[in-house]
């Protein structure tokens, strides 16, 4: 009737229920008391780089909320809401295991009671609810059917008569249950799959989120620093030590400092890069300091053995893969190297007998595929180059490999214990030397490395620390006096004591210097605190002077309001006479006024130039009695008074030369010494360039004339830079500005219209 088999009717009333119930749940306003998602979480945070990875993910909010209407997923059950059908199941089959199990307790009580069972027992057994009882006492349960025995078939589990219904409803009701619930998980599942394409676009954002966090926490734990990538053909660089490929400071092994910081208490601060002397830890590795010049191809580093060497040169290939991957590393202020697009490293001893590899022909084959696939922006990391052969052939065939891989490649950096590879530096200006120190007074490496310095090996001290026998040293030693030439003993004697000294003296200089930056540094301060200072002093009395102004003013517009009221009383009734009179004294009082009232250090004019200049029709002068020092047009010659006749605007009078002075024709503006505070300097440095512009534009307008600004706008990538001097050197009231200078990098002077 219904086109298909009763079974398969029944799979669709249940998915239909199940798609019902999941509808309803998207149409109710359900309260799910839950975590909010840690995406949705990171859009309200103010981690802007974080942000952008998630700004395009659609987190399914519609397909959680489904889910988690329909499922309790930390109990991985079906909630009985999920549909109607499957309340109505399940409050139907916990009435009937009610009643289930109240009539075998009832039952399993009776037996017990009968001397059929030591104590009462209800169970299941093949997925029926039963009791048991003695096989000598199953007459106790007549019309029971017997489900199961024990192990020793002296207890039948049975299940009475009056349960066989009710143990059929059970398991009827127990299979509808699972059939609903699989419809309803079979629908979600649906739904899953119709977004499998947004999801797994969440799981790769998600991915890469936590990635950046990962980093982010690693390079807080080992108290890491930004790397920088260089370029050896930019001649742009605006770093002072951009004749370096490579400068790093102070950095040290991320492994062997990984195993210190490893055993460091949580109490001491791990996570916040900081230590505690107190606590008993593995010692840290030795900083170094690697500065590499453009021109160098191949560093050979020498010195004694367990000295250092490999582990320098490691440091190097793991801060290079660590930058490339988008990590910091362990070093000081802001290290700087190559993009290098291969990290081909020979490290370690290859030998095999499996593949008949020994020594020195496992170290030949990975020389052979690291010379075949070796590009120009490779770094290449070769331990004991040339070793486990005869000393003679070993030289010649490094010597040789070196020289092809110097013009095929970046960088590359080789250990070694031949004297000859060293001297190539001598020959070769694109190969330089660097030496492990070792201290001959302890017989210790300090694990520090010496540029352009070459190393001995030192097996015979090494040897001796480790409690070699002494009478083979000594025999050891007899052969090595005769085996060094004497001219060449004297020259390492005399060239290992001129390197000492000269340490010595760029130690000495280096702490000199660092003494003198400190009283700059001090001195600096305290101009800047005294100018501070002064620019307060300077408004207070400013605003006292005006206050003066106020009240002089004031009070010399009530003389003159008296004056003229006289007069005016006076002229009424007086005669020409009387009335030129009466303008004399007129003229008098007011002179008197000016006199008494003129601040001591007025002066009109410059008087040095008075005498000799003759003020012509059309020129422009000052006329301070106009009011701070108005420009106004001749348009009448000097009289025999000495006066001539000015235009302001629309207002013409006569003025004494003495009040007018010649304008500036070229415009230029003179401007004295200032000293630089927090009020004439705009900070432009970690700003946009759109916000640094903005700001600038701002502190330009807000200038009064003739003011000098100092713009900082630091080093950096040189955008923000470009941008600041772009506008100065645009803005029609900027009249000249200073570039930044060796004592004021990163900050530009600009002087005000």
């Amino acid at each position: 009737m219904y086109g298909g088999t009763a079974e398969e009717e029944r799979r669709r009333s249940r998915s239909a229920a199940a798609a019902a119930g999941i509808a309803r749940a998207a149409g109710e306003e359900t309260q799910v008391g839950r975590e909010e998602d840690g995406g949705e979480a990171l859009l309200s945070c103010s981690y802007t780089p974080l942000l952008d990875i998630m700004q395009d993910c659609d987190f399914l909010t519609e397909l959680v909320q489904q889910i988690e209407f329909c499922l309790d997923y930390t109990l991985s059950v079906v909630l009985d809401r999920a549909s109607d059908k499957l309340a109505t199941i399940r409050k139907e089959r916990r009435k009937n295991i009610d009643m289930l199990e109240s009539l075998l307790r009832d039952t399993s009580t009776k037996i017990f009671q009968g001397g059929g069972i030591d104590s009462p027992v209800v169970t299941k057994r093949r997925s029926r609810m039963c009791v048991g009882v003695k096989a000598s006492h199953k007459h106790l349960v007549p019309g029971g059917i017997v489900l199961s025995s024990s192990g020793s078939g002296a207890t039948y589990f049975m299940e009475p008569r009056d349960a066989i219904r009710l143990n059929n409803m059970e398991v009827k009701l127990s299979g509808d249950e699972r059939a609903e619930e699989l419809a309803i998980l079979g629908l979600l599942t649906s739904s899953i799959a119709d977004s499998e394409m947004k999801i797994r676009h969440l799981m790769g954002k998600i991915l890469e989120l936590d990635l950046a966090c990962a980093r982010g926490s690693y390079a807080l734990w080992i108290n890491a620093v930004r790397p920088a990538f260089t370029d050896r053909d930019s001649d742009t660089q605006l770093n002072p030590n951009s004749e370096c490929s490579v400068f790093i400071e102070g950095i040290q092994h991320p492994l062997l400092l990984e195993q210190s910081l490893s055993m460091v208490k949580e109490s001491t601060g791990v996570g916040k890069g900081q230590l505690s002397d107190e606590h008993l830890v593995s010692p840290m590795p030795i900083p170094l300091d690697m500065q590499v010049r453009n021109d160098t191809r191949i560093i050979v580093i020498s010195g004694p053995n367990t000295g250092g060497k490999t582990a320098t040169m490691k440091t190097l290939g793991l801060a290079s893969l660590m930058s490339k991957a988008g990590m910091f590393f362990p070093a000081k202020g802001t290290p700087r190297l190559p993009w290098f697009d291969q990290v081909l490293a020979d490290i370690g001893d290859h030998q095999s007998l499996e593949h008949s590899l020994s020594t020195f022909s496992g170290h030949i084959s990975r020389l052979r595929k690291i010379v075949q696939v070796v590009s120009k922006d490779s770094l290449v990391l070769i331990d004991e180059i040339g070793s486990g052969t005869d000393p003679s052939e070993g030289v010649a065939l490094s010597t040789s490999i070196l020289k092809y891989l110097a013009s095929r490649l970046n960088l590359a950096i080789v250990t070694t214990h031949y004297a000859d590879l060293s001297r190539l530096k001598a020959v070769d200006d694109r190969f330089e030397n660097a030496a492990m120190e070792f201290c001959l007074e302890t017989l210790q490496p300090t694990y520090r490395i010496l540029w352009g310095s070459t190393g001995n090996s030192n097996a015979l001290s090494i040897a001796k620390s480790i409690g070699f026998d002494q009478k083979v040293l000594a025999r050891a030693q007899e052969w090595v006096e005769k085996l060094l030439p004497d001219k060449q003993k004297e020259r390492q004697g005399l060239l290992y004591g001129s390197l000492l000294d000269e340490r010595k003296l760029l130690e000495s200089q280096a702490n000199e210097a660092a003494s003198v930056l400190s009283d700059v540094e001090r001195l600096y301060n305290e101009i800047r605190s005294e100018a501070d200072d002064l620019d307060s002093r300077v408004a207070a009395l400013r605003a006292t002077e005006s206050e003066k102004v106020q009240q002089e003013l004031k009070f010399v517009k009530s003389q003159m309001d008296q004056i003229i009221k006289n007069f005016e009383s006076q002229l009424k009734n007086s005669e020409l006479e009387q009335h030129n009179s009466l303008m004399r004294k007129a003229e008098a009082a007011t002179a008197s006024l000016a006199a008494t009232h003129q601040p001591t250090d007025f002066t009109f004019g410059d008087e040095e130039n008075e005498s000799s200049y003759v003020p012509e029709i059309g020129d422009k002068v000052y006329v301070e009695g106009l009011g701070g020092g108005s420009m106004a047009s001749v348009v009448e010659t000097l009289g025999e008074d000495g006066s001539c006749m000015v235009q302001y605007g629309k207002i013409k009078g006569r003025t004494p030369k003495r009040s007018a002075a010649e304008a500036n024709q070229d415009g230029n503006v003179s401007f004295g010494p200032v000293v630089q505070t927090s009020k004439n300097t705009v900070d432009l440095r970690g700003m946009r360039v759109a916000e640094a512009s903005h700001e600038l534009q701002m502190a330009i307008d807000g200038c009064r004339s003739y003011q000098v600004l100092f713009v900082v706008h630091g080093m950096g990538t040189g955008a923000v830079k470009e941008c600041a001097l772009g506008i100065l050197r645009n803005h029609p009231r900027v009249a000249k500005f200073e570039d930044e200078s060796p004592l004021n990098y990163g900050c530009t002077v600009a002087y005000i219209e």
